[in-house]
């Protein structure tokens, strides 16, 4: 049954000059900002877990015209209040380009196209239109911030079954081991691209499905909690299914076939439990028809139009300018040895994947029997590929061959008297050797390990032509099992005794 009247309603007579207008309009946008756009379609290419992006447009569209009939009735009436809307997004997308945070600036590129829309045709039309344009913001390929926590709780969900199963597990960081082989959490196994699918499809699925809004809700919640548990299920399925074969089934391709029939299974299960109260053989809700025009004279839409394209021109031409601008003269990194600190020979083969960095210097320091790596990644202002914060700067790719992350986290130290967070992490080699290693960033005088402060600092300091600059700090020690504190001991005395080594540093790269 049609969601709509069967009887369809005629174009409204002052459409077809708006519409072909707003296609135009929404085109140039396209155009003006065809490096965040593309910078979407290539997230979709390389990653199986956002392909879905290349169908929510269509989606979108599909949506749109299935509301013809009632939108239909709409006026279509330019609203300035859209351009506020507009610039503002405008603004964010400045911002986070100078940061070169992708996802913020794929998102401010949606809600630009949604304010070009209410500016054209106005309040009702969007109103109208709100899910069909708010879907599109599934376009934007985000989430893998959710990978470590995903992947934690995959861990301890599974861990915890397995002891509950009796079946005995020493687990360190996302590694364990039972007795018929080792496992590890990676970040195929996070869940992320199964709630993606379901938070996707579920919302949709409601849309389309209800007619109450409390009901489209509570199954969006649905079908984002199920997936977290459905996903962590699977992985505990899959460690049994491998241990009561011993280790013949399970693993491999047979890994990934049986969590893609799993995760199929469960989804299956919550759209055919959730179509019992379905109501989509009712007519949708509609807002009476707006045929009568408003008080006071209508808006020229051309003048309107000319608005929109300058407003959301503005953004990308200062862009264009900052990236224009000639990098700062860079001396190389020197940090010289100080509170007894002598340089040394390196201690172990175990090297962090920093990119794009400007300057950079990893030097070993002795004392009194202790041995400490620095490295030091200089950023001398923030553009593409060339970041400070960055998720292509890590301390170990995943599947390693050599060396494994078996605990990272934020932690509260104490150097050189003050209180401070670092992000500490321990590494363990093939070859038995342990590190423990503490990062943070300077961004001026300001130590930071908060990331999107820092990105934030950066852009605005960027945008407002202020210095941009930024360095990280890597220090790491090797360490015996049980003494854990006293190699946290030797960094905080380390980094007390360089920090003002490390500061005049940064100084002498930025010049006097």
């Amino acid at each position: 049954m049609s969601t709509l009247s069967d009887t369809p309603t005629p174009l409204h007579p002052s459409w077809r000059v708006p519409g072909l207008l707003t296609a135009g309009l929404l085109l140039a946008l396209f155009a003006l900002f065809w490096p965040t756009f593309f910078s979407m379609v290539e997230i979709w290419e390389r990653s199986e877990t956002f392909t879905h992006g290349y169908l929510i447009f269509p989606i979108s569209a599909w949506l749109i015209w299935r509301q013809r009939h009632e939108l239909a009735r709409i006026a279509p009436r330019p609203d300035l209040a859209g351009l506020i809307l507009l610039a503002a997004a405008g603004a964010g997308w400045l911002l986070a380009d100078a940061g070169s945070v992708n996802v913020v600036a794929q998102y401010a590129f949606i809600v630009m196209l949604i304010a070009a829309v209410w500016t054209l045709l106005g309040r009702a039309f969007v109103w109208a239109a709100f899910f069909p344009l708010m879907f599109l913001f599934f376009a934007v390929p985000v989430g893998e911030f959710l990978i470590q926590p995903l992947m934690r709780v995959t861990a301890d969900f599974t861990v915890t079954m397995l002891q509950f199963t009796g079946i005995p597990v020493y687990r360190e960081g996302l590694f364990f081991s039972i007795p018929s082989g080792d496992w590890s959490v990676v970040e195929g196994c996070s869940g992320l691209r199964y709630l993606i699918a379901s938070v996707t499809l579920g919302v949709l699925y409601a849309y389309l499905t209800y007619r109450s809004w409390k009901r489209r809700l509570l199954f969006s919640i649905a079908a984002i909690i199920v997936p977290i548990f459905a996903n962590s299920g699977r992985a505990y399925m899959i460690v049994m299914i491998a241990h009561l074969s011993d280790m013949k089934l399970a693993l491999g391709v047979d890994h990934y076939i049986y969590g893609w029939a799993f995760f199929g299974l469960v989804m299956l299960l919550l759209f055919w439990i959730g179509s019992f109260w379905r109501e989509d053989d009712q007519p949708e809700p509609v807002a009476a028809p707006r045929t009568a025009a408003p008080a006071g004279p209508a808006r020229p839409l051309l003048p309107v139009a000319l608005g929109v394209l300058v407003v959301a021109g503005l953004w990308p031409a200062y862009s264009a300018w900052l990236t224009a601008r000639p990098l700062p003269a860079m001396p190389e990194l020197q940090v010289e040895a100080q509170g007894g600190w002598q340089p040394a020979d390196a201690f172990t083969g175990w090297v962090p994947h920093w990119v794009g960095a400007d300057r950079q210097l990893r030097q070993t320091y002795s004392q009194a029997g202790r041995v400490v790596m620095l490295e030091l990644n200089y950023y001398a202002t923030q553009r593409q590929g060339a970041e400070l914060v960055n998720s292509q700067n890590f301390l170990i790719r995943q599947k390693d061959p050599d060396w494994s992350n078996v605990g990272e986290h934020i932690a509260t130290v104490e150097i050189g008297g003050l209180t401070r967070q670092v992000r500490q992490a321990i590494m363990r080699g093939s070859n038995g050797q342990r590190l423990l290693v503490w990062q943070w960033n300077l961004i001026g005088p300001r130590a930071t390990v908060n990331d999107p402060v820092a990105k934030l600092i950066l852009a605005v300091d960027r945008v407002q032509l202020k210095r941009d600059d930024g360095l990280s700090v890597l220090i790491a020690t090797p360490y015996e099992e049980t003494e854990l504190e006293a190699a946290a001991a030797a960094l905080a005395r380390f980094a007390a005794d360089m920090e003002p080594a490390i500061a005049g540093a940064l100084d002498r790269v930025d010049g006097p």
